[in-house]
């Protein structure tokens, strides 16, 4: 055996023996298996993987720095299938991407799941996009041209298809005994009083009756999602093997879906309980001693009193990276109320975290826009939560007087009056109002706000992620209304398929592309040339005397930048006063005093000190 191996798996064996006897209490079987499984996959583990942990485990803090930049897509509407997302690996690496997170991609049913979230098999890949050799392949390619690969792994869940569901289907109580199965709905209707809705409008309630068996199965999500049944420690065993399968093809970070969700109990909520931090924790011991060069990014789309324990401590770390998920709402909001407090007290908040934490931040995902605001905050100036709700929906959706918005509504309860918004971060900042109404001094706002809230995610600490074809400005894409399969589903409006023409206008003067693309593309360049962009600069807010302007300071090996942003329609001046030298303008290269500094309508300025 490995002698690094070996000595890895010693000095976490006490801990991980605890971890998982507590979960299941005289399990030594399953645990011996458990061990015996990690050795066989830390054996077929290649020998360049192997050299890359090796390389990672030297510079720790190898995806902290600035050079990180990330770009989440899928690959059908990207480039068909994997193929072609490798014959396309010049244009991403263009972009200055290195780090590219793949929508799901693993097999399951056409129809009921496009979006990938029911997996029928943990180990293919489904066929329209390609095999699993040729996610190696891309793997491999990735990583000779410095790109790491993201994957989705759906552990609360798989698809009723699966080869467990089906023979659970067929009566075999082993198998059954994975997923949670119950003769009545006796005990559903008590986890019912507890348990929210995930979606209370396009699929209410938490279990679903499976005819074939006579049999309640819960489905937290929706009817043809199984949740799995971590109280059985195969399933555990089962999932850890599937991950460590996809690792040892060369995937690089394994974004954990739906986590809060994976352990069940009754008369909780079944959220976000001990024992899923337990399962966490497990995951992580398992990545550093069979593949430590591997991530774990955690989905936990909550507020930050819930997502922040998922990085666990400093001497039993759990995920890597969390989503930066109410920066983003807070980001959309302070967008449709030209209001940046909200804004910067999220700011403070995250700010104040220790630097060791890293999140992604984003604009845009492949998801609605949920409004989990801080209301018990804004309710000091006013702000209720259900007309507040109705007027951030109304002005996306372009409802709004005066908006300039087109986005759609996604999961509306006429009853509540609540709902998500959908769209592009393009469509929703006025550029697909603008260029249909052929207005130049709107689109040229419209263009400079697009920019804006980009350098506004690149100034935050951490790794922001771009959604494909925002460097573009890709408008929303409006053909799923035509698709029988998809009509239902608004989230569709910002996946469509990634517009080539677009992206061969970047390069013709003058173009909404053009401007876009190489004025972020200069954005990217200054990022990654200063240490001060790093996650673990020192970062507070300052006040500009502008409810409408957010100011930021970033400082770190005696630099320092000053961010800030205009979030108004009309130029204004931020009322900053730092007398600590001259600066210079990081985009226009003009020197300046970072004194009243006049920002222009939607625009901003970096600011860095001489």
């Amino acid at each position: 055996m490995n002698r690094d191996y070996r000595t890895r798996f010693n000095s976490y064996y006490d801990e991980l023996k605890w971890l998982y006897c507590e979960l299941y209490e005289n399990s030594i079987p399953e645990f011996t298996s458990l061990c015996e499984g990690l050795e066989r996959y830390y054996d077929e583990r290649s020998q360049q993987l192997r050299q890359a942990d090796q390389e990672r485990l030297e510079k720790p803090q190898w995806y902290k720095n600035n050079q990180m930049l990330g770009m989440m897509m899928y690959t059908d509407n990207f480039a068909e299938d994997l193929n072609g997302i490798s014959a396309n690996l010049d244009y991403i690496k263009a972009c200055g991407v290195n780090y590219l997170h793949l929508m799901p991609l693993m097999e399951s049913p056409d129809g009921r799941d496009d979006g990938g979230y029911a997996v029928a098999d943990f180990r293919r890949v489904k066929p329209k996009l390609g095999t699993i050799d040729d996610l190696e392949k891309l793997a491999g390619k990735c990583r000779k041209q410095g790109i790491s690969i993201c994957l989705d792994f759906v552990m609360n869940h798989t698809s009723e298809d699966h080869e467990w569901a089906i023979r659970a289907k067929n009566g075999e109580r082993e198998y059954q005994n994975r997923y949670y199965f119950y003769d009545n709905f006796d005990i559903p209707s008590q986890f019912e009083k507890t348990v929210p809705q995930v979606f209370p409008t396009t699929a209410p309630g938490n279990f679903t009756y499976n005819p074939e068996t006579g049999k309640f199965v819960m489905t937290t999500f929706y009817p043809y999602q199984w949740d799995l049944n971590y109280r059985n420690p195969i399933v555990l065993n089962e999932m850890i093997f599937n991950l460590l399968f996809l690792v040892n093809k060369g995937i690089d970070i394994i974004r954990i879906d739906a986590v809060p969700y994976i352990w069940k109990q009754l008369g909780t909520n079944c959220r976000n309980l001990p024992q899923v931090h337990n399962i966490v924790r497990i995951l992580r011991i398992i990545c550093e001693i069979v593949c430590p060069g591997v991530l774990l990014l955690g989905e936990v789309v909550m507020e930050p009193d819930k997502v922040v324990p998922y990085f666990g401590s400093a001497e039993k770390p759990e995920c890597h990276m969390l989503y930066n998920v109410t920066t983003m709402a807070a980001t959309w909001h302070t967008v449709a109320t030209k209001d940046v407090r909200l804004l910067k007290r999220q700011m403070d908040i995250v700010n104040a975290l220790p630097k060791e934490y890293v999140f992604l931040n984003y604009l845009r995902c492949h998801d609605d826009i949920g409004w989990g605001l801080d209301y018990r905050y804004l309710r000091q100036f006013g702000i209720e939560e259900i007309p507040h709700k109705k007027f951030l929906n109304d002005f996306f959706s372009g409802q709004y007087p005066y908006s300039f918005a087109r986005g759609e509504l996604y999961n509306a309860e006429p009853q509540s009056g609540d709902a998500r918004i959908c769209g592009t971060t393009a469509s929703l900042c006025g550029i697909e109002k603008a260029a249909y109404e052929r207005k130049e001094y709107e689109l040229k706002c419209a263009i400079r706000y697009h920019l804006t809230l980009h350098a506004y995610m690149l100034s935050q600490s951490g790794i922001p992620m771009i959604y494909s074809g925002d460097e573009l400005a890709q408008e929303n894409d409006y053909t799923y209304h035509k698709d029988a399969r998809r009509c239902s589903d608004s989230r569709y409006l910002h996946r469509g398929k990634f517009d080539w023409k677009a992206a061969g206008k970047r390069n013709i003067v003058k173009s909404t592309e053009n401007e876009v693309y190489w004025r972020l593309q200069r954005l990217i360049r200054v990022r990654k040339e200063f240490s001060v962009f790093d996650s673990d600069a020192f970062v507070r807010t300052v006040e500009t005397y502008d409810n409408s302007v957010l100011g930021i300071i970033r400082e770190k090996n005696y630099e320092k930048l000053v961010c800030l942003y205009n979030f108004s329609d009309r130029d204004k001046t931020a009322w900053i006063n730092e007398t600590d030298g001259q600066y210079i303008n990081l985009i226009t290269n003009n020197c300046c005093e970072a004194k009243a500094v006049g920002i222009p309508a939607f625009g901003f300025a970096w600011l860095m000190r001489n």
